[in-house]
């Protein structure tokens, strides 16, 4: 017997090169519209083509923390905005949704935090994509660092979901190369962490496939040149499924075991999911067979055994000049048993991975990788 589910997309999505020029003409005439962004893509907001008041607030960093969105509400309730957008990568889309639901509200973070317990939203929110990794566009989580606790802490409602999720291929074009490989091994994550996850679904599973073939096809093309239109669209369509994967059925021990390399290391989040990937693929190898097979033909190599798939998954990455080594990201070998403890802990990802892991399994997880 399947498990039930509830699956939210945007009411509107559009794809294709040139479509972030169509924003203005549908998001109307609001009075007064708030721009979530970075430095960097801020450069972006004039091919919006918004009319009337056009506010930014780009001071986002890689890991937002409470003191990110405290900054951004502050700006929101001067500007007091129709329309939020966020324009950006992961980062910069969880705090759009965040500031959109709770600038006009009288609901605190705390008061949020969790699933299905924010009280509504009343303004229009558009999410544009600047990187494929995350799929935040896609979703109705917001992920925002504790920095007392160095955890996140996670927040889920469909009133997070955009009126209108924009997969534009052109601004993704000056993403470096880098940081390219990184948030497509990210998107494979989530879509290949949902496939073989305990709460897996038929439905999902289609996303699923779906996402993390176009990355075994295309990723090492937009790493090799980035105005590949073609690799690039296709990218960004896998990090869009793998951000529908994480509604329902979320991810896994993988991610689990990457949040403290991001909260404790600094790591970007992409990052360090493409460490821990090839890793966890190979330790859940022994339960979900079949699946995992299926993972490895799509990235271009054979799943015989554990020790095969840890090696040609790792070779996968650094195919994609990604540095596996968590020695060379300033890693300290004495630091990765307090990593393990959190990672551990964090039983709402834990316990949708297939195989149960313990605390010596992950730190031999992060030693693995040191």
């Amino acid at each position: 017997m399947t498990a039930f589910i509830t699956l939210h997309q945007p009411r509107r999505l559009l794809v294709g090169a040139g479509t972030i020029g169509q924003v203005g003409g549908l998001v109307g005439d609001a009075q007064a519209t708030l721009v979530i962004a970075t430095p960097i893509t801020a450069g972006f907001i004039d091919r919006l083509q918004l009319r009337g008041k056009v506010e930014i607030f780009d001071a986002i960093p890689g890991e937002p923390d409470v003191a990110t969105l405290e900054a951004a509400l502050a700006v929101a309730r001067k500007v007091k905005p129709n329309v939020v957008v966020g324009l950006g990568g992961g980062s910069v889309l969880d705090v759009a949704k965040l500031v959109a639901v709770l600038w006009d509200s009288e609901q605190t973070l705390a008061d949020v935090a969790g699933p299905n317990r924010v009280a509504g939203r009343n303004i229009q929110l558009v999410q544009i994509a600047t990187t494929a990794g995350t799929g935040s566009e896609a979703g109705i989580r917001s992920l925002i660092t504790d920095p007392v606790k160095g955890a996140k802490i996670a927040v889920e409602s469909p009133h997070m979901i955009a009126d209108i999720a924009v997969l534009d291929p052109e601004l993704t074009f000056s993403v470096p190369p880098a940081v390219t490989a990184a948030t497509g091994v990210d998107a494979m994550a989530h879509c290949v962490e949902a496939f073989t996850n305990k709460r897996a679904h038929p439905m999902i599973d289609g996303f699923a496939r779906m996402g993390f073939r176009l990355v075994g096809k295309y990723l090492a093309r937009a790493v090799k040149d980035g105005s590949d239109t073609e690799a690039r669209e296709a990218m960004m369509l896998a990090s869009y499924y793998g951000g529908i994967c994480l509604g329902p059925v979320n991810t896994a021990a993988g991610h689990a075991i990457a949040y403290p390399l991001g909260t404790r290391l600094g790591l970007p989040h992409g990052l360090a999911n493409a460490i821990v990937f090839p890793h966890v693929l190979a330790f859940n190898q022994p339960v979900v067979r079949d699946k995992t097979a299926e993972v490895a033909e799509a990235l271009g190599f054979v799943a015989s055994s554990p020790e095969a798939i840890l090696e040609n998954g790792r070779r996968f990455c650094t195919d994609l000049n990604i540095e596996m080594q968590l020695s060379r990201h300033g890693a300290k070998d004495d630091a990765l048993a307090a990593y393990a403890t959190e990672a551990h802990s964090n039983r709402r990802l834990m316990d949708n991975n297939p195989a149960d892991m313990s605390v010596d399994d992950v730190l031999s997880i992060y030693k693995a990788a040191y």
